[in-house]
């Protein structure tokens, strides 16, 4: 296999110092956002936040959709909460699932490539 190397006739050290000190200064932002593309990239995962972000739905309501056990849906539910995708509101004895607001601007840019694709008609 040939190798490639790169071949430049002047390093630019200012335009290499500016972008290493951008994504320094913003180190948090993309572990952050690293992590919520890596639970979203899952399938199953993906499905549930195109649902919730669709209508509120109980993990009952998420189970039979997806024809999954109801303690799979709340294990993924788990890790969607744990890292601020999704929360909880509660109703009566019934709790639902919603997109954390701070959440909702990655978890549309995201979904926007799925409803593209969804023509739902209910």
């Amino acid at each position: 296999m040939k190798t490639v190397s790169c071949i430049r006739e002047e390093k630019n050290q200012y335009k290499i110092d500016q972008y290493e000190s951008l994504l320094k200064d913003n180190a948090t932002d993309f572990n952050q956002l690293s992590k919520i593309v890596g639970l979203i990239g899952n399938e199953v995962r993906l499905k549930l936040v195109w649902l919730i972000n669709e209508e509120r739905f109980c993990v009952c309501d998420l189970a039979d959709i997806l024809q999954m056990s109801v303690p799979a849906i709340s294990q993924h539910l788990r890790k969607l909460k744990d890292v601020g995708i999704v929360e909880t509101f509660r109703e009566k004895q019934t709790i639902y699932y919603s997109i954390t607001a701070q959440q909702q601007n990655i978890t549309h840019h995201i979904l926007d490539l799925v409803s593209d694709k969804i023509a739902l008609t209910l």
